[in-house]
């Protein structure tokens, strides 16, 4: 398909086709031949698309949240949203990021090890100006972070991060903190350069000024959830909920005509062994239970209510006074 054929040029192919000068079968042979693709092993593909198709469902949710933290921190009109998902070798990844930036390391259990949320400098300063009064402008030249910033800034991300592991509810409990901030990309060695990650990219518009949060998740670091990244995964979970949310009633129904066993404990005492092997008819026992005191009603090995011991008809009854109180169990 590198060239494009004139119309003279098909007119004669399809003359030499019904004519029987040229087989049909020659250019599929050939063709099934031209079927090569080059591969490059430094930029191994270990993602399936359904696979990526989740990832980026789970960030566009983590997306909607940065949105609702940062307009309620910041104040003004902020909007966070997915721009791309790609795979590529982590080397690629960090000299693609500035010199200087924001690079927060979350460890997120029971994800392996710890994975890049990196926030480029323009929206950093931004934010800054926006949490220290001002409008929230663009600084055109950042050269480094002061402590005092660094310090902001590792707090605002802390906060704003921790909500990450709740983006994987519908995959798995997750557990997401910070645990370290690094500005040189170029001291920052998570895996090796050749380790297959996600990137994540997400586009931040904070007022006029607009920027990209990068979120770098190593091949190694989702490994352990990775067969949960799947169309079939989440129909199956879907299913399972659906299934479990239509037998509630009927196992409702058969819990209603369940028997239990009621027992009034009229009291209790203790005795010391050698009084039990002395034990006679017509002894009697001094229970640790008042005659005017309320009877302990048990369900199993609950107290569940409290009752007063009388007659109905001819047999003996309880009648119950109130519920036992939860603490009181």
């Amino acid at each position: 398909m590198g060239e494009v054929l004139s119309q003279q040029e098909i007119d004669a192919l399809l003359s030499a086709l019904s004519s029987g000068d040229v087989e049909a079968d020659s250019f599929l042979a050939q063709e099934e031949e031209r079927k090569v693709r080059q591969y490059d092993f430094k930029r191994a593909v270990r993602f399936s698309k359904d696979q990526i198709r989740s990832l980026t469902r789970i960030h566009e949710h983590f997306a909607r949240m940065l949105t609702t933290f940062f307009s309620a921190q910041l104040r003004t009109y902020v909007q966070f949203t997915v721009n791309s998902v790609e795979q590529l070798p982590y080397d690629e990844f960090i000299h693609s990021i500035p010199s200087m930036t924001m690079i927060n390391l979350i460890e997120a259990p029971p994800l392996n090890g710890r994975f890049i949320i990196e926030v480029n400098p323009n929206i950093s300063y931004a934010m800054l100006d926006r949490l220290l009064g001002g409008p929230g402008v663009e600084i055109e030249k950042v050269d480094s972070f002061t402590e005092i910033e660094m310090r902001i800034l590792t707090q605002l991300y802390k906060r704003a991060f921790a909500s990450y592991g709740d983006a994987w509810e519908s995959i798995a409990e997750v557990k997401s903190q910070m645990a370290a901030v690094e500005v040189n990309p170029q001291f920052l060695q998570l895996v090796s350069p050749n380790e297959t990650v996600v990137l994540i990219s997400i586009g931040v518009t904070i007022g006029e000024v607009s920027g990209t949060i990068n979120v770098c998740l190593p091949f190694v670091t989702i490994e352990p959830i990775l067969s949960k990244l799947s169309s079939h995964y989440w129909m199956q979970e879907a299913n399972r909920r659906n299934a479990t949310g239509n037998s509630k009633e009927p196992l409702k129904a058969q819990l209603m005509n369940s028997s239990v066993e009621v027992v009034s404990l009229l009291g209790e005492t203790t005795i010391t062994f050698g009084d039990l092997l002395h034990l006679e008819i017509g002894d009697c026992l001094t229970l640790d239970q008042l005659v005017k005191e309320p009877l302990s009603v048990m369900v199993g090995e609950n107290k569940v209510f409290k009752g007063q011991a009388g007659v109905s008809g001819k047999r003996m009854a309880v009648q119950v006074l109130h519920r036992v109180k939860e603490e009181e169990q």
